[in-house]
């Protein structure tokens, strides 16, 4: 991870011009803007839907069974109101305007219905007259405020139009020369028009209610969340952007309750471990380690790390889906692995964790097989009188992953870095054989081999071949004795460095196997545009079940 703590990204939490005018106070969340508009087409459909049954029964229905004949005007105010929803019903899909144009526009269609229902209710007879008769126009406010997601402001604007077309056909009325009921018996006549109109400003509330408090949850220091990418034992990860740069990211949200935190003082000692670990990761500068773009703390004391977004696959996908890799491929891998583990072990780190699902295999940019090591969060210091107590030292984490735990971890004694050779030794083993080193059905019986059996080496259980140089050193990282292993994974990378096989793997023959295996990743990659990654692109998704 290049020089990580140098590029931290701004905790700034002032929004660029266009996030503000986007996010500002009295518009909502784009994506709960989004969801609300397109029921907007439903509200349209079920509007044409019974203006189609007006219509219906005013040309065929009441014809043959009411004496009177119905007027044509009110044929013909039936027939735009069908051609004005069906238009509204395509435009929602269909129309190439944002969303908060098509808000603004079913605004329009809402009061548009009203002036149609107020035509019929005021063209003919002696409208206005009984003020017990309530007009349909209270229908459409109450309706369109529970389906409209405009701002308060213009619900109240809207709604007092729509109250209003009663009043006003009354006026035209009273111009075309027919008798219209006194000023005070129409305000009378229609006052349940107005106070709907007051009464639809309330779910307009509750909706911006909503969306702010939803927008706050968004805002993770300047990174904005997009989509959740998956949940677990300990929070969740979702898909994350920079405000300003448009940076695609990762970002992991820990909340202290789901690890058991039950006391104020718990929280704050395990905020206090996360943060120390965030900055131990970040001071890391292999290009192979998972880069720490930004980390803090929300309101409601959710903890959360902002992560590369990664394009590619973790080992075990790899391995589980196209099978046991060959040795000069696995050699090419784990020498990368290898480099992100030694500038943590040259700081004093121990990852803890190191497991096929906590290495990735990406593309990045022009370089295929990338390998980045994930999820530093079990990271133990060796100076504890330094640097105190770490997550991993904390009552309520498990410490490892059972199928590639040393034995000095499983029996809680001293660990150092050889613990992530053992591991790395198992991760070794499972990419040359497709196999782990012990099977086993519980984890109690995993240990159990861990401790007391000796493994078959890899080229015994496999067909693939192995050079005999890389089958000796496998077999060392996976002593029991932690004196008879490689003392840390820079030496363990000076081995695989040694190995001399036919034909390296390298760029080239890693980018035609991209090519042919995982296409969805093997084109160009806009960085600038997170929604380009293919969807099954995920980062660090397993650490949620450490």
């Amino acid at each position: 991870m290049s020089n990580a703590h140098k590029m931290i990204a701004p905790r700034t939490q002032t929004p660029a011009p266009d996030a503000a005018a986007k996010t500002g106070a009295g518009s909502l969340p784009e994506e709960l803007l989004s969801e609300q508009v397109q029921r907007l087409a439903v509200f349209a459909a079920v509007g044409g839907g019974l203006w189609t049954y007006g219509l219906l029964m005013d040309t065929i229905v009441h014809p043959r069974t009411l004496v009177t004949v119905v007027p044509m005007f009110q044929i013909i105010v039936e027939m735009l109101a069908i051609v004005t929803s069906v238009a509204m019903f395509l435009y929602v899909p269909y129309g190439g305007h944002a969303p908060q144009t098509k808000s603004d526009a079913g605004l329009v269609y809402y009061v548009v219905n009203a002036m149609f229902v107020a035509a019929i209710n005021t063209w003919t007879g002696t409208p206005g007259n009984d003020p017990m008769h309530l007009s349909w126009n209270i229908v459409t406010i109450l309706v369109s405020s529970m389906i409209l997601p405009a701002t308060p402001r213009k619900m109240l604007i809207a709604s007092f139009l729509a109250a209003s077309m009663d009043p006003l056909g009354v006026w035209v009325a009273h111009l075309r020369g027919l008798t219209v009921p006194s000023l005070v018996t129409t305000v009378v006549s229609f006052m349940p028009n107005y106070a709907c109109a007051v009464v639809a400003v309330l779910p307009s509330h509750l909706l911006h209610a909503l969306g702010r408090r939803l927008r706050h949850a968004q805002e993770m220091g300047s990174y904005h969340l997009v989509e959740l990418l998956g949940r677990g034992g300990m929070g969740e990860v979702w898909r994350g952007e920079h405000r300003l740069l448009k940076r695609p990211a990762a970002i992991k949200l820990v909340r202290p309750e789901l690890l058991g935190v039950s006391s104020d003082t718990d929280s704050r000692n395990m905020l206090r471990r996360f943060e120390r670990e965030a900055q131990a990761t970040a001071a890391l500068s292999s290009p192979h380690t998972i880069r720490l773009f930004d980390f803090g703390v929300t309101s409601d004391r959710t903890f959360y790390y902002v992560m590369e977004l990664l394009a590619g696959r973790d080992l075990e996908s790899l391995v589980r889906e196209f099978g046991p890799v060959p040795a000069e491929r696995a050699m090419f891998l784990l020498r990368q692995a290898c480099h992100s583990l030694a500038d943590a072990h040259a700081r004093g780190l121990v990852h803890r964790d190191v497991t096929p699902a906590n290495i990735y295999a990406c593309r990045m940019g022009l370089e295929y097989d990338f390998v980045k090591v994930l999820d530093f969060g079990l990271v133990k210091f060796n100076q504890q009188s330094v640097m105190g107590q770490t997550l991993m030292t904390g009552q309520h984490m498990t410490t490892g992953t059972p199928a590639f735990m040393a034995p000095e971890m499983i029996l809680g004694g001293q660990v150092d870095q050889r613990a992530d050779v053992y591991a790395l030794g198992c991760v070794a083993y499972f990419l040359l054989t497709g196999q782990l080193v012990f099977e086993a059905d519980t984890p109690m019986k995993m240990f159990l081999e861990h401790l007391q059996t000796t493994p078959l080496p890899p080229s015994q259980r496999t067909e693939m071949p192995i050079p005999r140089e890389l089958d000796r050193i496998v077999m060392s990282c996976l002593a029991k004795d932690p004196s008879l292993r490689p003392r840390d994974a820079e030496e363990l990378l000076y081995l695989l460095r040694r190995i001399q096989i036919g034909e390296e793997w390298d760029n080239d023959i890693a980018r035609g196997w991209w090519q042919t295996h995982l296409v969805e990743f093997a084109g160009p990659l806009d960085a600038g545009d997170p929604s380009q990654l293919p969807r099954h692109s995920r980062v660090d998704q397993h650490a949620l079940s450490v």
